[in-house]
């Protein structure tokens, strides 16, 4: 079996090119018509290479690889998502742990397949790292799930934290909004920071318990504000996080999860003297992924979004408007 798709892909000036694509089915791999993707960030660093964009895809399985009926129950016409990993051993050491996000052999977007991506027209992919939507879920609303909400469940999902803990979560963004929304849902409390004073009724209608800018006097902000025992980190950049210390309660969390090249400024005494933990977070591994999804259906947690076609001046607009800083939240590509 072979598929013929178009694919969105970088280029070298950072323009958008269109291109036609080609993959014959491996045995546990299936061929996926795509209807949607969500628009992420990380998108943004692939720009100027020659590779397919989009990592937040969502799509019907259109035809089998041989063994994908003995080693999955993926069917035609499922309706499938697809996210930063493109396929994991099953073998190694992580892999058995449950922990697939650190894989030792994963390949993933950015680093594997780049004659393809979810910004396009069809795709193929191994069944390893591949996902049903629950009937509950529109296909529109679970592609940002497949990367951004992936990427805010893990830390909530895998942190240890306990009913009633306060969760900060620093960003009002497409990772911000969905960080609040599980937060909520998941028994803890919300603790909003932002340097935009006009999203707090937005943070409050998806479950912020608290909205705190970050424009004010830190300090004074500081001895009013009882502290949180973890810190997502979803702003757009990485802001100054040694002003965040003194929110931090003994043995919090701190989860840089915005991608950046800076280093974090915290000394070892920082650490040392409230026992803090910065902690690296990856996705989410294939198991919690499934449990993310049916969650996020069950409690009617969804992202908001902004729709744009799934063509070349489409991807330019969304990206264009991500970049500006005014997608609210989420912009989604449609095929």
């Amino acid at each position: 079996m072979s598929v013929d798709f178009t694919v969105f892909k970088g280029s070298s000036d950072g323009s958008i090119v269109e291109a036609k694509g080609h993959r014959d089915l491996k045995p546990t791999e299936v061929a996926i018509k795509i209807t949607s993707c969500g628009v992420c960030g990380t998108d943004e660093h692939y720009l100027q290479a020659d590779q397919g964009l989009g990592h937040e895809g969502v799509g019907t399985i259109t035809a089998l690889g041989e063994a994908v009926s003995h080693v999955s129950d993926f069917a035609v016409g499922d309706v499938v998502g697809m996210g930063w990993w493109h396929k994991v051993c099953g073998r190694c050491k992580a892999c058995l742990a449950g922990h697939q996000n650190s894989c030792e052999v994963v390949t993933n977007f950015g680093s594997a397949d780049q004659d393809q991506g979810c910004f396009g027209t069809a795709c193929v992919w191994d069944v390893s790292t591949l996902y049903k939507i629950p009937s509950g879920m529109k296909a529109e609303d679970a592609g940002p799930m497949m990367c951004g909400g992936a990427t805010v469940w893990e830390p909530l999902y895998t942190g240890g934290l306990q009913p009633g803990d306060r969760v900060g979560i620093l960003g009002v963004g497409g990772l911000g909004h969905l960080a609040i929304q599980f937060a909520a849902k998941m028994g803890f409390e919300p603790v909003v920071f932002s340097t935009s004073a006009d999203k707090e009724q937005e943070a409050k209608k998806f479950g912020a318990k608290e909205f705190h800018c970050t424009k004010d006097n830190m300090e004074e902000l500081a001895n009013k504000v009882e502290k949180v025992n973890m810190l997502l980190v979803t702003a757009n950049v990485i802001p100054q996080l040694r002003d965040y210390l003194p929110f931090l309660a003994k043995r919090a969390s701190v989860y840089p999860l915005t991608v950046g090249m800076e280093a974090l400024p915290f000394s070892s005494l920082d650490l040392i003297g409230s026992q803090l933990k910065i902690v690296g977070s990856a996705c989410a591994s294939t198991g919690s992924i499934k449990l993310m999804l049916q969650f996020a259906a069950d409690n009617g947690i969804k992202p908001q979004t902004e729709k744009f076609s799934m063509s070349k001046q489409g991807i330019e607009e969304a990206m264009k408007k991500l970049r500006d800083g005014k997608m609210r939240y989420r912009g989604v590509l449609v095929n």
